[in-house]
């Protein structure tokens, strides 16, 4: 009886101390365990290459940031790659699978994730002077496992649910909810194999896709990230379409 008294105990304590979060408090100790605001804050640029797997298929990924909300990714199959970029207030693409090899705007539908993605430090840092709102929903469970859960409401309406692990208070997992056009379109992101660059800690491994199933959307597995590197400023402008040759129109 001593021992189950002992369990007993334990099990409350365990959720007391689980509700007994607060959002900032939250915030405060996942920006701590990914190496403090300073060193976060250090970092002015990344550039990150990886593999993408779907199911056997692959593809080469690569990313480039730079602050404050400067980005650049490709996606590169036998030879040929796809360019998505924003350059803090314009995004762009060159999407040579749908058979064009000419730079253009982005849909509105689509800016709207890739200015998020842009976001340097994430939704949590500052998240009051970017117009974010932050709640604490108390404990939840990913894959069997207590997770701390807050809410993140985006200033453009969007929300982030952010599953903490309780032990590191880093998230290994994200719930996007985005708002296009009156529809609510879902996805899920699992994070983990972090790994310390610059004393900042990263995810190696990112699996993203739909909500009920995210193994679906495929996973990248990322082989290096290096921290201020140079990063020309040009690499995220839009650049201007080649002109057509003589003779053709296009």
């Amino acid at each position: 009886m001593t021992l189950l008294r002992s369990m007993v105990a334990s099990l409350f304590c365990f959720s007391l101390c689980m509700f007994a979060q607060t959002a900032d408090e939250l915030v405060a100790k996942n920006i701590q365990a990914k190496g403090g605001l300073e060193k976060i804050k250090a970092i002015k640029s990344l550039r990150m290459t990886g593999l993408f797997d779907s199911g056997g298929f692959r593809a080469d990924v690569g990313q480039e940031r730079k602050r404050p909300d400067q980005l650049r990714q490709t996606f590169s199959v036998q030879g040929m790659a796809q360019v998505q970029a924003y350059d803090g207030s314009t995004g762009w693409q060159i999407n040579p699978f749908q058979g064009r090899k000419d730079p253009e705007l982005i849909g509105d539908d689509q800016l709207r994730s890739v200015v998020e993605d842009a976001d340097f430090d994430g939704p949590l840092v500052d998240y009051q002077a970017k117009g974010n709102k932050v709640e604490y929903l108390g404990h939840d469970q990913v894959d069997g496992d207590d997770v701390y859960k807050l809410k993140v409401t985006l200033k453009n309406g969007d929300i982030f649910y952010y599953s903490l692990d309780p032990d590191t208070y880093i998230e290994i997992q994200i719930e996007k909810q985005r708002f296009v056009r009156g529809a609510v379109r879902e996805s899920v992101t699992l994070l983990g194999s972090y790994k310390p660059v610059n004393g900042v800690m990263f995810p190696f491994s990112i699996v993203s896709g739909p909500k009920n199933n995210p193994e679906d959307g495929g996973k990248v597995a990322i082989q290096k990230i290096e921290a201020n590197v140079a990063v020309d400023d040009r690499d995220f402008k839009m650049p201007s379409a080649a002109p057509a040759p003589k003779g053709e129109s296009k």
